[in-house]
């Protein structure tokens, strides 16, 4: 809510001022007014008042004023200084009583209608409040987007639009009135109002990128790719060099089969310093997504990928994981695995993914290692304590084996296939031991739930 700032001085001014004249007033000489003999006291209360509401005595302030108009009831600052210290005592009953009479005496007063708009507001009167601020428009523009914004709590989309539509011819657009705007059109549904104003910006200011961007996005989003490329492409062709047209167009590409021409977007958006870094994961992430069905193109990821090795994130790495790991690489796999996992250290998927590949690759030793280290993070974590068992089993460690295994079961809860995991490695682990009587029962429990399953 916007409030106007007012110097004290003039105010107390407009007390001893008739309206419109500005002439200074003679204290020592006899007022023209109703005061009559009573004005240095009347001033006396005034000041009390003035003086109490600057330290929050509202209550106070508000005696100080009763005692003004006892002596002179016919000037409306007196109302209004009534008003607003009502307003800050919460009895806005009063607040909206004394306001109406200072209006009364002055309706185009801008000062008391913002007090009774905030009057209005505090107590979520929408409608009363949307009344007085229709007035207040008049003397400052700078009052419709707040107008606009009870519109919208109103579902009075047409009349918010059409302010915001004023605002954007009288002022240019703003990133505030655009959320407004977006709100509205999230809230109706209407995206082809929503494009129609991106469509009639474009056309007013050609060169304007961003609203572009905006185009081809709100394409997207309603599931219109052909015009979204189509809006793409357009931009492109207007202003060669832009960087945000290839976040959109390597896709389009991608979707046309133009697969030179996605990956030099994919490289252009990767390269281009004024995009940010989740915005180049998404990129990458979708390249490689692409790649993964496409494994002719691996090299030109290899490619990609040098471009922003010193940038790339835990996501993008763990992405590049995921994809080498389906490719059978699994050497790459881990290689991202890890530097994801040295970026968010903490991330259990990323120490599981770790942990699993390299007891795939059979390095039981940093399994160990690891595992143990993870402990301490997720001491319940049962798939740590078996992928532990299975490496110290492999390590000829049963006895650790055996340590890990039957703590980590006791942390097992309704997952049948993990459970017969950690029976089959028990069974192994006593077996290394020569316990063999242990060893088969592990066994006979490992194939009984294999069997259920």
């Amino acid at each position: 809510m916007k409030k106007h700032i007012y110097i004290l001085l003039i105010l107390i001014g407009i007390l001893f001022i008739p309206q419109p004249s500005i002439a200074q007033v003679d204290f020592n000489k006899k007022p023209d007014d109703d005061l009559g003999n009573v004005e240095d006291e009347f001033q006396e209360y005034f000041f009390e008042a003035l003086k109490q509401k600057g330290i929050e005595n509202y209550e106070l302030a508000v005696d100080a004023l009763q005692k003004c108009l006892n002596l002179n009831s016919k000037l409306p600052v007196i109302y209004f200084e009534l008003g607003k210290n009502y307003n800050k005592l919460k009895n806005f009953g009063a607040a909206e009583e004394a306001l109406e009479d200072a209006i009364k005496m002055q309706p185009d007063n801008e000062w008391f209608l913002d007090e009774l708009y905030d009057v209005y507001y505090q107590q979520d009167d929408i409608k009363n409040a949307i009344k007085t601020i229709e007035q207040l428009v008049k003397y400052h523009p700078d009052y419709k987007e707040d107008l606009a914004a009870l519109y919208v709590r109103e579902e009075k989309y047409k009349r918010a639009l059409d302010l915001l539509d004023e605002l954007d011819s009288e002022l240019g657009v703003s990133e505030s009135r655009d959320a407004m705007r977006n709100d509205i059109y999230s809230i109706t549904g209407n995206a082809d109002d929503r494009i129609e104003n991106l469509e009639q910006r474009i056309a007013s200011n050609p060169n304007n990128e961003d609203n572009h961007l905006k185009l081809i996005y709100r394409y997207s989003q309603t599931g219109d790719k052909k015009n979204a490329y189509k809006a793409a492409k357009h931009l492109l062709k207007i202003n060669p060099d832009s960087k945000f047209v290839h976040l959109a167009l390597y896709k389009f590409y991608l979707e046309d089969d133009k697969v030179d021409k996605a990956i030099n977007s994919v490289k252009i958006a990767l390269q281009s310093p004024e995009i940010n870094s989740d915005a180049k994961a998404k990129v990458l992430k979708d390249f490689v997504s692409f790649v993964a069905r496409n494994p002719e193109y691996e090299s030109d990821l290899v490619d990609i990928t040098a471009l922003v090795d010193e940038s790339k994130d835990a996501q993008t790495h763990s992405d590049l994981g995921q994809y080498y790991l389906k490719a059978g690489d699994k050497v790459k796999a881990l290689s991202n695995f890890k530097e994801a996992l040295s970026q968010n250290p903490n991330d259990f998927k990323l120490i599981k993914d770790v942990l699993l590949l390299q007891l795939d690759m059979e390095n039981y030793s940093a399994v160990i290692e690891q595992s143990n280290s993870a402990l301490e993070l997720y001491p319940a974590q049962p798939i740590l304590y078996l992928v532990n068992g299975v490496a110290n089993n492999n390590l000829g460690k049963h006895k650790k084996a055996i340590d890990n295994l039957e703590m980590g079961i006791d942390f097992l809860i309704e997952n049948p296939k993990m459970q017969s995991d950690f029976y089959s490695e028990l069974s192994i682990a006593y077996k290394g031991i020569n316990n063999i009587s242990k060893s088969e029962t592990f066994a006979k429990k490992a194939q009984a739930i294999k069997a259920q399953q």
